[in-house]
């Protein structure tokens, strides 16, 4: 499809998005993802969504699909100039395919390393676990990353909180508790912590960098990885045998 070059997406980042896994023609935690385009939808005051014809223009585009990644991102159209919304909104949706990647097994089996990223998350508590379009931090870490050893890197903010992964939410162990970052000022919630949260007893919390390596494990997740352990954070290491153990016994139960 053609885009716009007035489209409000383009030029201010309106919009947002989720990324789902797709399996055997089947899209993988359909109502969370639902959920989370609803949350922004209404945090952003964007029209109400059409469930139905976005559930079939994702459905459409999966077609003869084994595994893959399916992405829905949604814009509030195009605009005039300046910032102020439009009198008139046409919503655009984008979807579109790619292949599943290939390393998200191996992760899960063997763990990950994880390096602490340069690049902190600003704090706007307006748009703070909602993913938007606004991703310039992200490209940033991923490509401070580059120059970092590690499978991926551990971002703060800038109180220097534990915030997420570059790509995932992160969840310590501490005396059989399952805690993860409190993201009221910044960060993304993701799809998989939902889940894990309506069967687990998850406490939200800020998490510093000495809670972080004082964990008896270490997880990051998303929709697409699943869960995952973390087998060392730069020079501290964590006992994977464990981290795996209660990743089945987390997981069993989902």
């Amino acid at each position: 499809m053609e885009i716009s070059h007035r489209d409000r997406g383009l030029s201010y980042g309106d919009g947002f998005f989720t990324t789902i896994k797709v399996e055997n023609e089947a899209l993988q935690l359909w109502p969370y993802h639902l959920q989370r385009l609803q949350q922004c939808q209404q945090a952003l005051h964007f029209p109400e969504l059409d469930e139905q014809a976005l559930l079939e223009a994702c459905q459409n585009a999966i077609k003869g699909c084994h595994l893959g990644v399916l992405k829905l991102l949604i814009t509030r159209g195009e605009g005039g100039r300046g910032y102020a919304l439009p009198e008139h909104i046409d919503l655009t949706v984008i979807v579109s395919k790619s292949e599943f990647p290939s390393h998200y097994a191996q992760w899960q089996a063997q763990g990950v390393s994880l390096s602490v990223s340069n690049v902190k998350l600003g704090h706007q508590p307006l748009l703070a676990g909602l993913k938007t379009l606004n991703r310039l931090e992200q490209v940033l870490i991923k490509e401070d990353a580059l120059g970092l050893s590690g499978d991926d890197v551990v971002v703060l903010d800038l109180q220097d909180n534990v915030i997420e992964c570059s790509a995932s939410n992160i969840i310590i162990v501490k005396n059989g508790q399952l805690i993860t970052p409190n993201l009221a000022l910044c960060g993304i919630r993701g799809v998989y912590l939902s889940l894990l949260s309506d069967h687990h007893d998850i406490a939200v919390e800020a998490i510093s960098m000495t809670d972080l390596m004082n964990a008896d494990a270490v997880f990051m997740c998303n929709s697409l990885m699943g869960l995952v352990p973390v087998k060392s954070i730069d020079k501290k290491t964590f006992n994977l045998q464990t981290a795996l153990e209660l990743k089945t016994k987390i997981e069993i139960s989902l």
